[in-house]
């Protein structure tokens, strides 16, 4: 069916339903900004697949809710099809509850699937939906079910452990970690839904999610029991005999409400931004309602973990380097597109030790594709490259030791003006956010500023965040900690990594982007407490042919010179003599 065929159809439903609208997100029951191809709803009644989004559609009308990120892919997207674009924190842009207010009147009846949206999420909804004109939320309705005949099953892939030489920490630390925290929240139990946080605890992976190595999940933790509910056929005899010596009992994934009425403690907590709302008002305890605390322990990397990361850079950066190495000579000679490109790369990367799979779908744009901030060349956009303008490059890679994401803006040949003046303040923003000193504790948001403050002097911005957290052999996203405008107050501590991504993009121009994963590390000890600093992961040399000297600052043009020499230092010993003298000019102080 065709989108506005699948509509009609979802239309049908929703008048035996008595429904005025029917409102789809982009997740699943886990909450998870990647999910499986089962719960891609909203990619199914829009066309639109890009990470952050929800749909609404109403009897006469439907409408898709993104972020900056996907302004243009949307459109694009969405072309020929009923929905219209809603720009989010863009002025004049209505929220969801507002335009179903306008479209479907007072007093109507408007619904959504509560297996697949937060408990806070529907909370806040139903608030909002009240405040025009008394709208009621119905929570029970999965029309999918319905109309989407050839919808993909859940994933029954199996599951894998993984080995305490990666991870550092047993499960069964794991979990008594978890309990003392819990006890600090005045908590007895909890139930895990996020599928990053099941993975880490119990110290095991699997292959549910495009990129992220996780599997569908949850986690039921008492003060004496654990549960993990998943679907049995998953789990090899050799990961049944793991869990069972570690204390994990096992029940089927669709069981998890049963377990919730069963629980016999005083109180539980529950994450209402990660817990589905179903399952919340399944609970019949006390909930205590509170962020999961597992969200920030593994933020924090041990230090078996912070050397598998140094681990798996060192083998990225060999690919990176190899890559690009081959790629302005492969240009040049022709034939190369931002598909055959992104091949190439994924190849090098396939010939390391412990790699695994890319951490996500690498986004290579040309020239003005590269102004498409989440751009992923297709068969129909693909388009080749020349020896000239600017490639962005964005990338990463799962390695059994640790994740990567690492963007890079690469000159193919003669530069605009404007192309090496914007290129040059990103470069400036990215290393401000390098230089950074500051107090344990600040947030990404106290700091994002440092990105941004030469490109604001010049009027230039970007809407997307500066920099997130990454997962240990996980999910390349991991938060709350992040560099972002919007004010996230999670504080940044010794231990944490963050990338760090500033950039400019200008429409059916170009875009510029450079990215560093970084490691949080001590500074110093003061009279006013602790301070940090940021330590560069990544190891890849940065294309210092756009760049205009002169805007440079001292400090910023050291920091370069001497980033550059580290990554030639540490790199060359791996690589064939054509790709260290590559590399060495690549790396040449400026």
């Amino acid at each position: 069916m065709t989108v506005n065929e699948r509509i009609e159809a979802l239309r049908e439903v929703m008048k035996r339903e008595h429904l005025a609208a029917f409102i789809f997100p982009s997740t699943d029951p886990h909450q998870g900004e990647y999910v499986p191809d089962h719960w891609k709803g909203r990619e199914f009644i829009s066309g639109f697949n890009g990470s952050t989004g929800t749909a609404v559609v109403t009897m006469a009308s439907a409408a898709l809710w993104t972020d900056s990120r996907y302004f243009i892919a949307a459109e694009e997207q969405l072309h020929g099809t009923e929905f219209q674009l809603m720009k989010l924190k863009m002025p004049g842009t209505p929220t969801i509850a507002d335009w179903i207010g306008e479209e479907c009147g007072a007093g109507a009846e408007v619904a959504l699937d509560g297996m697949v949206n937060s408990a806070n999420a529907v909370k806040e909804l139903i608030t909002d939906l009240r405040q025009q004109g008394g709208i009621t939320l119905r929570t029970n309705l999965d029309p999918l079910a319905k109309i989407w005949t050839d919808r993909p099953a859940i994933p029954e892939n199996a599951v894998e452990i993984f080995p305490m030489r990666y991870a550092g920490e047993s499960c069964h630390d794991k979990i008594v970690r978890i309990r003392m925290a819990l006890r600090e929240k005045h908590a007895d139990g909890m139930l895990m839904s996020a599928l990053d946080d099941i993975a880490w605890t119990l110290n095991l992976r699997g292959t549910d999610v495009h990129c992220n190595p996780v599997f569908v999940s949850y986690l039921l933790i008492s003060s004496k029991e654990v549960t993990l509910y998943i679907n049995k056929v998953k789990l090899t005899p050799q990961v049944e005999a793991y869990l069972q010596a570690e204390g994990v009992g096992v029940a089927p994934y669709e069981d998890v409400a049963k377990g919730l009425k069963a629980y016999f403690e005083y109180n539980i907590l529950l994450d209402p931004d990660e817990v589905n709302y179903t399952l919340y008002k399944q609970v019949t305890r006390e909930i205590v309602e509170a962020e999961s605390p597992v969200k920030r322990m593994k933020t924090v990397k041990n230090a078996t973990e912070i050397a598998g990361f140094k681990s798996a850079m060192l083998k990225d950066g060999i690919a990176m380097v190899k890559f690009l190495c081959w790629l302005k000579p492969a240009v040049e000679a022709g034939g190369q597109t931002e598909i055959s490109i992104d091949q190439k790369l994924t190849s090098l990367r396939a010939e390391q030790p412990l790699y695994r799979d890319i951490s996500f779908d690498t986004i290579a744009g040309y020239q003005a594709h590269g102004a498409i901030v989440h751009y992923e060349a297709t068969p129909e956009t693909d388009i080749p490259l020349k020896p000239e303008g600017f490639l962005l490059l964005d990338s990463g890679a799962q390695y059994l030791d640790g994740t990567t994401d690492i963007t890079r803006t690469i000159a193919l040949g003669p530069l605009t003006e404007e192309q090496k003046r914007v290129y040059t303040l990103v470069l400036k923003g990215h290393i401000q956010i390098e230089l950074c000193k500051f107090p344990s504790g600040a947030s990404g948001t106290q700091l994002d500023v440092l990105a941004r403050e030469a490109m604001w002097r010049e009027g230039l911005n970007y809407l997307h965040g500066t920099g997130h957290g990454v997962g240990t052999y996980l999910n390349v996203h991991e938060g709350p900690h992040q560099f972002r405008m919007e004010w996230k107050p999670a504080p940044l501590v010794a231990g944490m990594t963050i990338t760090d991504e500033p950039g400019i993009y200008l429409e059916s121009k170009f875009g510029v982007r450079v990215e560093n994963t970084l490691l949080i590390t001590p500074y110093m000890e003061t009279q006013f407490g602790q301070f940090l600093q940021f330590e560069s992961l990544t190891l890849c040399p940065i294309d210092t042919t756009p760049i205009v000297k002169e805007m440079l600052l001292d400090e910023e043009i050291a920091w370069l010179n001497q980033y550059h020499q580290r990554v030639y230092d540490t790199l060359s010993p791996h690589l064939t003599a054509e790709e260290a003298a590559w590399l060495k000019s690549a790396c040449a102080a400026i």
